[in-house]
């Protein structure tokens, strides 16, 4: 039996490194794709030396709209297949939208909408023809709420959601699956770069805040178990439910006051 390819973006940190060690573990080849080379190759030796398994590695910068097709093109050329393909790549702001540059929110949009949505373009159709394949597309809990002071962040992750919820069905019947992880707040560089660990959003909370391995281990399980929605913790799953009989109305005040911060009141 050939051995599988899992493609994984935003491999270098967080889930994705995570996911790095999960499917290495599992037997499966990697393609690994971020920004930093020097540490993609640095996960890759690790995971040729303890693992014996073949991973490929693809320095690129998914902020720029010609990346996923140069991503899909360079696999093609080495002829690999992608039977595992997990858009883990994304970020978030913090602020007032009125006040965030530009460029940032353009480039968050950029990067966890844009590439997600054409990276499962572009590898999806090669899996439908196989009759096998995998997609799992990073959202989070905010997909469920609106999000001031991370407005676009939030947005974006209901597309995700929407997004990886109709491709599911689609796919019936085909032998592909996809499937949006839904982690809520997580012990990652994410807060770091969204530079909110003033607000509650951005804190471990004991009790509330989960680890990246526990997280991806979680996912993980979900994706062999063919889920279409991963929602990691008990709590989590509890939460979602509740938020559906909760006005729109309290759940944007709720979120307001929960991403609220010193920074935000005195700007």
């Amino acid at each position: 039996m050939a051995t599988k390819t899992a493609l994984i973006t935003g491999a270098s940190f967080g889930f994705g490194y995570e996911f790095t060690k999960l499917f290495a573990q599992d037997g499966y080849n990697l393609v690994l794709v971020a920004r930093s080379e020097n540490r993609l190759e640095e996960i890759a030796q690790q995971h040729r030396d303890k693992w014996g398994i073949e991973v490929t590695i693809i320095a690129k910068d998914l902020f720029l709209a010609t990346a996923p097709q140069e991503i899909h093109d360079e696999i093609q050329s080495k002829g690999i297949e992608i039977d595992v393909l997990v858009n883990n790549a994304g970020f978030g702001n913090y602020g007032r939208f009125s006040d965030i540059d530009t460029e940032k929110e353009l480039n968050l949009v950029q990067l966890n909408v844009v590439a997600v949505t054409h990276m499962t373009r572009l590898f999806l159709p090669n899996m439908i023809q196989r009759g096998s394949g995998r997609i799992l597309n990073v959202a989070s809990m905010a997909a469920w709420l609106p999000g001031p002071y991370m407005a676009t962040y939030f947005a974006s992750k209901a597309y995700v959601l929407s997004f990886t919820e109709a491709i599911a069905e689609e796919c019936r019947g085909t032998g592909v699956r996809a499937m949006a992880l839904c982690p809520g707040v997580s012990i990652t560089e994410f807060q770091k770069t969204a530079q909110n660990q003033s607000a509650l959003i951005g804190k471990n909370i004991p009790g509330a805040t989960m680890s990246a391995e526990k997280i991806a281990n979680h996912a993980f399980d979900d994706l062999m178990k063919e889920k279409i929605v991963s929602i990691p913790g008990i709590g989590n799953r509890l939460a979602v439910q509740m938020l559906k009989f909760v006005p729109r109305s309290l759940l944007r005040r709720g979120v307001k006051m929960f991403n609220s911060s010193k920074q935000i009141n005195a700007a």
